[in-house]
């Protein structure tokens, strides 16, 4: 059927499906729409609202606040006026509606976060989380179609357990691949209990990837906060994620402390800048002066 793999944090079966194969628990694969190819460019130039695929399929972007959470300046932002300051940052994910489509971006943190849930996770010292409305209580997800992680960091990828199982994961291969590599998981702080036990099917992707076929919403590879970031664009409005936590770090490039590849992070945020300069709005990952609960447009 095809080959398996090994990768250090239980046991992951790599199997190419026929497209009619539902697996739960085990990874998939999107179909190819590279963005450089004539498909994949007709795709962006028509979800921009300009071409025809798309029209009469209206789009509604929500962002949620599912938690708060505090550290050092310093640690958020390299070069902070006050880097022993405590900063504190919203937690968001987002909900996209389009058609039948139900997609949430991102799960935000585990349910139990601010009750002590990483207590035995040393890196976590360095934060304190508040949550005053769980993800669950603000989303039937019971409702939703597909699950998009934009990486696997504590405050993405966290919220996975409270995701019914039949419901489809989709990340980048690269990501769930640094999510199973001991070096990888120390050296990105990534907390393998949030994503490893999940029994939902996970469909793997490569790079940018046009995710329902019609340009609606599109999958950017902009890789460097970690292996297999990625941003997700929805029309003219690019949920750019942790390729910078404040809107300034497109030009100032004042990432966090913490990165897998900082020149990776600084082609990745040239990417969104000109996408910016073109005219798209770039939605920060976590500037507490821009994210608001509601909707978000571009």
């Amino acid at each position: 059927v095809g080959t398996s793999h090994d990768w250090g944090v239980g046991r992951r079966h790599i199997l190419r499906p026929s497209p009619r194969t539902v697996m739960r628990g085990v990874p998939t694969y999107l179909p190819w729409r590279p963005v450089g190819s004539p498909y994949g460019l007709a795709m962006l130039a028509q979800s921009t609202g300009k071409g025809n695929l798309g029209k009469g399929r209206p789009l509604k972007v929500e962002m949620l606040n599912v938690g708060w959470m505090t550290a050092a300046a310093g640690l958020w932002r390299r070069d902070d006026e006050e880097p022993e300051k405590p900063m504190r940052l919203p937690v968001p994910v987002y909900l996209v509606e389009t058609g039948g489509e139900r997609i949430l971006i991102d799960t935000g943190l585990h349910p139990g976060a601010a009750a002590g849930h990483y207590g035995d996770v040393p890196t976590m010292a360095f934060f304190k989380f508040e949550q005053e409305r769980s993800l669950a209580e603000q989303v039937d997800l019971g409702s939703l179609t597909m699950v998009v992680l934009t990486h696997l960091h504590f405050d993405h990828a966290g919220g996975l357990t409270a995701i019914p199982s039949s419901v489809p994961i989709v990340v980048q291969r690269d990501e769930w691949e640094a999510g199973q590599n001991q070096a990888a998981i120390e050296r990105n702080f990534y907390v393998p209990g949030d994503y490893g036990g999940t029994e939902s099917e996970l469909i793997l992707v490569d790079g940018d990837r046009d995710l329902l076929g019609d340009g609606s919403i599109e999958l950017l590879s902009t890789p460097g906060h970690t292996p297999g970031h990625q941003s997700i664009r929805v029309g003219d409005l690019v949920l750019g994620v942790d390729v910078a936590y404040f809107a300034g770090g497109l030009d100032d490039h004042r990432f966090p402390a913490f990165a897998d590849d900082r020149d990776q992070q600084v082609r990745s945020a040239e990417r969104l800048r000109s996408l910016r300069d073109d005219g798209l709005t770039i939605q920060p990952g976590h500037d507490p002066d821009i994210l608001r609960p509601g909707p978000v447009t571009a």
